[in-house]
């Protein structure tokens, strides 16, 4: 398996104060899969997404990514893991504001070993012709298809994607989804989304239900629903 997660826990306090974000959580996710992770607001959604990342640590198991164990790595090794391996997609897209699409994505292109051709990866995103624009003359879904193209342009092995439809309407919302199927099948990304809303579940290959920080359900959909298809 491409990743692999086990018996993970992850608590926060102690004694009578003590909580568990995740409580011996088992995942085994394969490489260029499509994966949604669906559970309510508190259930361990973003903190797997987090420890996925490697922006928090494990306070007890594993989680071993193309065979290497990130749970055991040094914050430089961490930073490394970050900056190569990661991309990650906000629901908020932290775009910067004083800089066109084209600049937003070089910001993360100029610090990456092995970029894509940002022009190139414009016109697959649909963004050449709003390349010189500024955050602010954008609409929802073309600023997070910028914030999808400024994660990829790293070429990244996994995406992971934080509620990435969550502030937008339903046709921003099927443009975005859209795009980070075509992510998958052009660029062989692996792609791991949380979400509140059950009908995108139905375009993945892999569904987690997570409920107070363990896995209530890990199914696999024989057959992916087009995004075009999907009520959301």
């Amino acid at each position: 398996m491409y990743i692999e997660i086990k018996d993970a826990v992850k608590k926060y306090g102690e004694g009578e104060n003590e909580i568990y974000a995740m409580d011996g959580v088992n995942l085994d996710i394969s490489e260029h899969e499509i994966c949604v992770i669906l559970g309510p607001s508190g259930s361990g959604k973003s903190t797997l997404l987090n420890m996925l990342g490697g922006i928090d640590t494990l306070t007890s198991g594993s989680i071993v990514v193309n065979g290497r164990e990130i749970s055991g790595m040094s914050k430089k090794e961490l930073t490394a893991y970050r900056r190569s391996d990661i991309g990650f997609i906000f629901q908020s897209y932290n775009l910067i504001q004083d800089l066109t699409v084209k600049e937003n994505i070089q910001t993360v292109a100029d610090i990456s070993k092995d970029p894509l051709d940002i022009d190139e990866l414009l016109e697959s995103l649909s963004l050449t012709k709003y390349k010189d624009h500024f955050p602010a003359e954008l609409s929802g879904g073309q600023q997070q298809r910028t914030a999808i193209a400024r994660a990829l342009v790293k070429n990244p092995a996994i995406l992971l994607c934080d509620e990435p439809t969550g502030a937008l309407d339903s046709k921003s919302s099927r443009d975005v989804l859209r795009m980070l199927d075509k992510v998958n099948n052009i660029y062989k990304t692996t792609v791991i989304i949380i979400t509140h809303n059950e009908g995108i579940s139905k375009m993945a290959d892999r569904v987690i239900r997570i409920h107070d920080g363990k896995i209530v359900k890990n199914i696999m959909n024989e057959l992916r629903t087009k995004v075009e298809d999907l009520e959301i």
